[in-house]
């Protein structure tokens, strides 16, 4: 025992040294000490060119340093007490610039463009100088964009999903062109797979591109007004204790049942939306932070069809009420797309081996192609969430990257060169940045304990270093955790580089998931679930807990996201498998 204190003292001890080695502080402190070092041997060289010189009882005498040749004293101190003092005086100039241009970012992050303008001319910086942030995404353009991808051309049967990827495919052109409208009429009459799908489909569940444009064609038909439309309307699950994941799992088997019976699913009130930063018609709806699981105007007919007895009797629109609980959320997979679960690739590491079957291999394939649709596009105000996140966590090292790229002297030189039509069209479909390789792991304990298995933090630390011999390379890991003693634990741990929200959490394991969220507030407890959620999904490995309905949603994003061939390392494996 005493021995294992003490190897967390020396662990503390290392894991403090190095933080303060790395800090911007501490490394003023240590030139300054040097200077001192040089100062003095400056005075020691003026004194010793005289020859020597007694104080009482001490002399100082003339210093090897000094040649015979004419007297003259040539010293090797000095040059290097100038490279100190130049260097000294270039960290500080660096990190004055990382900040500078980290504030900056942020001004464009949370104020409006005449308080950006004002203060980027109170710190000297123009428009033009302003670098781009490699890490932060134009989410009303972006938004747009997506806008178009969710909404039928003219009169064609599909959006315009043409191999034009993004941005590109508003690239002005000769509208006289007539190979070009063509080509991108077939396209479209064609059915193109959505642009929401990345990679082939080797790298995502058998069919996700299919089955997810065929979702998109079920949840919009050509005439919502058609008698032969039928609905299901209900609200978000909000019983007592149901988490994020929770509802997401039910409306995922209230989807299956509606392409089921061939009904257009209808979300209507989401309660973890109703809080004032999900403003107008997008208070208290999924739309805050998702695009539509349908179109408006499905959606206005549905509701009128609500008011109706003839309608509610003759089963035209039918409710959750409508259906058991156990329907919902244990009910039969769709079968339209046949079993493609049968063939899913066994990329699930448990224990050090891969899973190749269960008993809910058609569970899993659905609720991995059904959250993929619900959140094939998020909203400007989800951008804006992930902008801030991605900011506070690695804006500073974008900022010094970017730095390393630019003339010296900026911001006093500066190009002045607006964006080429490359930079618009082309690169700006790019992802934001982000420190990669990127493992996400999501740490699940607290009240969970009562459904499954609670693992210590150490364990999931095994998972990640098991990943890093194969991938030595990999340092950065954004970890998502309830529990503040697992971001005190993080520090046992100084060789990797950990991120991660800065919200309040959990200091004692007996508190409730429901008492925890009340504690943060509606707004602040939905939001920062959601942005680990789309982190998670997005990173290049991914470590959790299959026990744990969150961590499974976030697996079935990245099956059908082209992560497959990541794999998943989990510390347990689901509770009914």
């Amino acid at each position: 025992m005493e021995g294992k204190n003490q190897k967390s003292i020396e662990r503390e001890l290392s894991h403090r040294a190095m933080q303060m080695g790395n800090s911007f502080p501490c490394q003023i402190c240590v030139v300054g000490f040097l200077c001192g070092v040089c100062l003095t041997s400056l005075f020691m060289a003026a004194l010793t060119s005289f020859g020597t010189f007694q104080f009482g009882p001490i002399s100082f005498s003339s210093m090897s340093l000094m040649t015979n040749s004419e007297g003259n004293s040539t010293s090797h101190v000095i040059p290097k007490c100038n490279i100190k003092v130049k260097e000294a005086e270039r960290l500080w100039d660096n990190n004055e610039k990382v900040s500078l241009l980290y504030s900056a970012w942020s001004a464009v992050l949370t104020k409006s463009t005449t308080e950006v303008n004002e203060h980027l001319k109170k710190h000297g910086i123009s428009e033009y100088s302003l670098p781009n942030a490699p890490h932060l995404e134009n989410c009303k353009v972006r938004t747009q964009l997506y806008g178009n991808l969710d909404t039928r051309a003219g009169n064609e049967n599909f959006p315009p999903w043409t191999v034009w990827k993004g941005f590109l495919d508003t690239l002005p052109v000769d509208v006289s062109n007539e190979q070009i409208k063509n080509f991108r009429h077939q396209a479209v009459s064609k059915g193109s797979y959505p642009p929401w799908i990345a990679g082939s489909d080797e790298e995502n569940y058998p069919l996700t591109r299919k089955v997810q444009r065929d979702i998109w064609i079920h949840q919009h038909p050509l005439n919502c007004s058609d008698p032969n439309v039928k609905f299901l309307v209900t609200d978000w699950e909000r019983l007592p204790g149901f988490g994020i994941g929770a509802q997401i799992a039910g409306m995922c088997g209230l989807l299956g049942i509606a392409i089921k019976e061939g009904r257009v699913l209808v979300a209507n009130y989401y309660n973890r939306a109703d809080h004032d930063g999900c403003i107008g018609s997008s208070r208290s709806s999924w739309s805050c932070y998702f695009f539509p699981e349908t179109s408006l105007e499905c959606r206005q007919r549905a509701f009128e069809l609500m008011k109706s007895e003839d309608a509610l009797s003759k089963g035209t629109v039918t409710t959750k009420e409508s259906y058991t609980s156990k329907h919902i959320w244990a009910g039969p997979t769709p079968r339209k797309w046949g079993n493609p679960w049968n063939y899913l690739q066994p990329t699930t590491d448990i224990n050090g081996t891969l899973m190749g079957s269960h008993r809910k291999m058609d569970r899993r394939w659905w609720r991995a192609q059904a959250v993929r649709y619900l959140m094939r596009f998020p909203t400007e105000y989800t951008c804006n969430l992930m902008n801030e996140a991605r900011h506070a966590a690695f804006g500073k090292l974008a900022a010094k990257m970017v730095l390393e790229s630019l003339d010296e002297d900026w911001p006093k030189e500066s190009s002045n060169k607006p964006r080429s039509d490359i930079d618009k069209y082309v690169w700006s479909n790019h992802k934001p940045w982000v420190p990669r390789p990127l493992l996400s792991m999501h740490v699940r304990m607290g009240d969970k304990a009562c459904e499954m298995k609670v693992v210590e933090f150490e364990e999931y630390m095994q998972l990640a270093n098991q990943i890093r011999r194969h991938f030595p390379y990999l340092d950065n890991i954004w970890i998502s955790t309830e529990m503040q003693e697992v971001i005190d634990q993080t520090r046992e741990y100084p060789h990797w580089t950990f991120h991660y929200t800065k919200v309040k959490r959990q200091g004692r394991t007996n508190m409730s998931m429901a008492e925890y969220e009340a504690s943060l507030g509606r707004e602040t407890s939905t939001n920062y679930p959601l942005v680990n959620f789309l982190m998670a999904a997005d990173s290049d490995f991914f470590v959790g807990v299959l026990g744990s309905t969150w961590s499974f949603l976030i697996d079935g994003m990245r099956n059908t996201g082209g992560k497959v061939m990541s794999g998943y390392l989990s510390v347990n494996k689901d509770r009914f498998w």
